[in-house]
């Protein structure tokens, strides 16, 4: 698989558990919570407790990945996993607080609006617990207090998307956000922006699939020179694809993120590429972060964002994610 980052050896070998074992799946709404599942022997270490707390959406799929990689960790390492989600800063930042009041032995976080959750993390680190961020935020994490952040550096992921598409001779592509002032998927359309200067950005509706699909085909419509559209999570690109037919378009698709079905369109060649951070290491890595932390006062990756991606999947590798995928781990 083509690689992207000096890291990658690292992240990879933080990755192995020393106990392998199989997580459940789950979907999780604001306040719901469970603990980490899976056959095999835990760490023989005190029990903790640790919240896992993300901007996730319902019935995105991504998530899911999430929280399995955490789930799996959480069982290895003898974790309660409190897992918190929702897609309104505002309210996340509650579930932040509502951790820090049950006394959570370390909190993970996506800072997906750091703005919003800055306050409440320093309640955190000010209260002892240790944070890590995941997935969102890389570029504020250490400043808000986490003592490391897993994910992609979505700058140079968009970055990436834009010099494959520079390269395959695309020059008017239109970068799909689904959420307004998110500030990963602001930085990937600018990077996607910074390599092809024809890049327009349309805003959508992302927890809307009907209102996704009708303003995607809207656009398409009105832009007949569009050669390529970008959606930037699995679930938002496999509704363009629909967009692209309704619009009778003649562009490509291309996306951020994977899940089994996106695999699938890039392996059968209906979808071009996608970028994949590898989010079942995000979930993964930051509860294992904190339990490492707990236990010997540990701080993976020195301070510095320890990357998951970029990676692209693209016709001549996707064959061997799809199995991966298929079992819901990428």
């Amino acid at each position: 698989m083509t690689k992207f980052s000096w890291r990658r050896a690292a992240v990879v070998a933080l990755a192995v558990p020393a106990l392998a074992l199989s997580a459940c799946s789950a979907g999780g709404k604001a306040g719901d919570t469970g603990g980490g599942s899976g056959g095999g022997q835990a760490a023989s270490t005190p029990r903790i407790k640790v919240a896992l707390v993300t901007h996730a959406a319902a019935g995105d799929t991504f998530w899911d990945i999430v929280r399995k990689g955490a789930e799996e960790a959480a069982s290895k390492d003898n974790v309660d996993l409190q897992y918190l989600n929702d897609p309104e800063a505002g309210r996340q930042a509650q579930l932040v607080q509502q951790a820090i009041d049950s006394k959570v032995d370390g909190i993970a976080v996506t800072l997906a609006t750091p703005d919003a959750l800055k306050d409440v993390v320093k309640k955190a680190t000010d209260a002892g617990i240790p944070v890590v961020s995941l997935n969102a935020g890389e570029d504020v994490s250490a400043k808000l207090g986490a003592f490391t952040h897993f994910g992609s550096n979505e700058k140079l992921a968009g970055e990436t998307v834009g010099t494959r598409l520079a390269s395959d001779g695309y020059k008017h592509p239109i970068c799909v956000i689904q959420q307004q002032g998110h500030v990963g998927l602001e930085n990937r359309c600018a990077g996607v922006k910074a390599k092809v200067p024809g890049t327009e950005i349309l805003y959508v509706n992302g927890q809307d699939m009907t209102s996704v699909q009708s303003t995607a085909t809207a656009k398409l419509q009105a832009t007949k020179d569009a050669d390529v559209i970008i959606g930037l999570g699995a679930p938002i690109t496999l509704t363009l694809l629909k967009s692209v037919t309704d619009a009778g378009s003649s562009a490509k698709v291309a996306s951020f993120d994977l899940n089994a079905e996106l695999a699938q369109k890039i392996a059968d060649g209906t979808v071009i590429f996608t970028i994949d951070q590898q989010p079942w290491l995000q979930g993964y890595m930051s509860v294992d972060a904190l339990w490492q932390n707990k236990r010997g006062g540990f701080k993976i990756g020195g301070g510095q964002p320890v990357l998951t991606g970029p990676t692209i999947v693209d016709k001549s590798n996707a064959a061997d994610v799809v199995k991966f995928a298929q079992q819901g781990v990428r």
